[in-house]
């Protein structure tokens, strides 16, 4: 079975992943991982941290000569910020951040000092994420599927997608600071950035990842945990400050009539130079039929909240008073949604990696 799991704090000395059921034979480089990595510290409206992280991946176990030996691969980011922090003494946290995991955290597990919760809830922990979803996709690329996204939406700025094809729409969002196709939307999304920094708030979005090459046959339909889209749902919602995912049309789709929301079954046109033996003309399904991936392309929505640390102050609670407080200021990230595509693509990557390994067209 393929699985992978991650430790280490915000501001701890570093992250750590370890992957576990990699084939062996896999071609791996630091470089592979770390241009997905670059990826997700960039995009308008990141924070200072961001100058100062410069994400680099170091292989511990797993590989041998740039190739995957079959043994579990362990991976480390380094947190140079932690080299700033270590020696400074910092003050018990006891105000709670709403919309974020500090009064939760600390209810469940006992903490009176909130730091406990916040660094590793935080939203660090998703460049080990990043890095394992990058050796996710080395696997997905041996069998022709790529994984990559753009972004929809931030704030109240909604783009206009051009009708191109894939690759095309995939080379606009590399170009875009915001990750979004259409140059008109990405000047007002960056404006829209601006001035909520400028108003000492923050601003949420939506992104789409799309898989493509994927074949028929991954997922099933015969137990509920195994259905594609419903793995894909909880990789993706498990993505920090992610409210709503959609499959495909999502729901737009419930506003439909039954003929208008299916995707049409056709035979490819006489002389037709199409390899599938089936000829779909629309993707309202976003890829998946009862669970199941249809070999079009799979296109997954997710919608990110502003992320909850603001300038502003937002009221609370001091725990250790048990007084009305406002909440101090965390140094944050005034939009992150261009960076949480990036973390999309690696959970989208890495469950369908799953599949391919675990659950692929031959199986049950």
């Amino acid at each position: 079975m393929l699985r992978f799991l991650t430790a280490g704090e915000s501001h701890g000395p570093c992250l750590l992943g370890i992957i576990e059921g990699l084939p062996a034979g896999l071609s791996l480089t630091a470089e592979l991982i770390n241009q997905d990595l670059r990826r997700r510290q960039g995009g308008y409206g990141r924070s200072a941290r961001q100058s100062l992280e410069r994400d680099q991946v170091e292989f511990l176990g797993g590989l041998a000569q740039g190739r995957t030996t079959g043994a579990p691969l362990a991976l480390r980011l380094a947190n140079k910020d932690w080299q700033s922090q270590r020696d400074q003494e910092q003050p018990p946290l006891t105000i709670p951040r709403p919309g974020h995991a500090d009064l939760a955290g600390a209810l469940k597990y006992g903490h009176t000092d909130l730091r406990l919760v916040a660094e590793r809830a935080s939203a660090r922990e998703t460049a080990m994420r990043v890095a394992v979803g990058a050796v996710a996709k080395a696997l997905l690329a041996t069998r022709g599927i790529t994984v990559w996204s753009y972004v929809t939406a931030i704030g109240s700025i909604i783009a206009s997608l051009p009708a191109l094809p894939p690759a095309d729409l995939h080379a606009l969002a590399e170009q875009s600071p915001v990750r979004c196709p259409d140059p008109v939307a990405t000047d007002q999304m960056k404006q829209q950035i601006d001035a909520a920094r400028q108003a000492g708030d923050s601003l949420g979005g939506v992104f789409v990842v799309v898989a493509t090459g994927v074949p028929a046959g991954l997922g099933s339909y015969v137990h509920w945990d195994r259905r594609l889209d419903g793995l894909l749902a909880q990789a993706v919602m498990s993505i920090p400050a992610i409210k709503g995912v959609e499959i495909g049309d999502g729901f737009a789709a419930a506003r439909c009539r039954g003929t208008e929301a299916q995707d049409a079954i056709l035979l490819p046109a006489p002389g037709s130079t199409a390899v599938a033996p089936f000829f779909r003309p629309t993707n309202h399904a976003g890829g998946i039929e009862g669970g199941v991936s249809n070999g079009q392309d799979i296109i997954v929505r997710a919608a990110m909240k502003p992320i909850p640390t603001t300038l502003t102050p937002q009221r609370s609670v001091d725990l250790a008073t048990m007084t009305p407080a406002t909440t101090r200021y965390i140094r944050s990230d005034v939009c992150a949604v261009p960076a949480a595509s990036i973390v999309g693509e690696a959970m989208v990557a890495w469950v369908l990696a799953v599949a391919l390994l675990g659950d692929g067209p031959t199986g049950s």
